[in-house]
């Protein structure tokens, strides 16, 4: 069984210091094969603050974290620092997450895509290229198709609430057909700092396959949405001819995470 632990718009820089201890806690107890860091992991990109984040991302390697993968939001771009968005706009991600924007991890298990679906011409909305879903679409395809295979995205495909509509993904509905047709089974993000998991089929019904979402909350920061505390998902795959994973949502509560809910994914054979 493999395990991932996705965390989303940590936001360092207005990071909690007791539930960034509280998760370092949770993984040294609770080891995992791969983190994924879906965006937004700075407040305002600042040097300091990416520092700050590749510090705590290290200290989760050195207590059990296998691999990472690690995409930019929105917030990972300057935005009152104007020369630099224009023309070093990932300058300081780049300097503490590496060059590569878009992250591929690949196991006999599963196979996990990282797109960055920002751009500094734009301020927080989304966007899918027609280059990244041909790219997905040719990688699915000569993926086995018994594993798992995830898209990791900042801003979500598909909405819980209404008022989320306007926060999709520009050119999520032709992406998802596309992929489906392909063989995706999971698309992964945050932005909204409202954890859920969704069957897409429901939002998409023409998909030729189901799509599960699974929206990680913010894990450290205390921008809060509403009622929801900070959060962050536990995922454990089963490969193989059906294929099975369960998400575990963990809320921070009190001083410590604490199992909050349990969903089981499935796919026929």
């Amino acid at each position: 069984m493999t395990t991932i632990l996705q965390i989303s718009d940590t936001h360092f820089g207005t990071e909690v210091p007791a539930v960034v201890d509280a998760l370092e806690h949770h993984v040294r107890e609770h080891p995992a094969d791969l983190l994924i860091l879906s965006g937004d992991i700075t407040q305002r990109a600042r040097r300091s603050q990416f520092e700050a984040a590749r510090a705590a991302m290290q200290r989760l390697q050195q207590g059990g974290i296998g691999e990472m993968l690690v995409i930019p939001g929105n917030h990972d771009i300057p935005l009152y620092d104007v020369l630099s968005r224009l023309f070093s706009p990932y300058g300081n991600y780049r300097r503490c997450f590496g060059d590569d924007l878009e992250p591929t991890y690949e196991t006999d298990q599963m196979l996990v895509m990282g797109l960055n679906t920002t751009h500094p011409r734009r301020h927080k909305d989304g966007k899918v290229t027609a280059r990244q879903v041909e790219t997905v679409a040719e990688r699915l395809a000569r993926t086995d198709p018994a594993k798992v295979r995830i898209v990791v995205a900042h801003q979500p495909f598909g909405a819980m609430v209404t008022s989320d509509l306007r926060n999709l993904q520009t050119g999520a509905e032709p992406a998802l057909k596309c992929w489906a047709d392909a063989g995706l089974d999971l698309v992964m993000g945050g932005h909204i700092h409202l954890p859920y998991v969704l069957p897409l089929s429901g939002q998409y019904p023409d998909l030729s396959r189901e799509i599960w979402m699974v929206q990680s909350g913010t894990a450290l920061s205390s921008r809060l949405r509403g009622t929801s505390p900070n959060s962050f998902n536990r995922l454990r795959l089963v490969a193989g001819d059906a294929k099975h994973v369960q998400v575990e949502r963990w809320d921070f509560q009190g001083d410590g995470f604490l199992l909050a809910a349990r969903f089981q994914l499935d796919w026929p054979a």
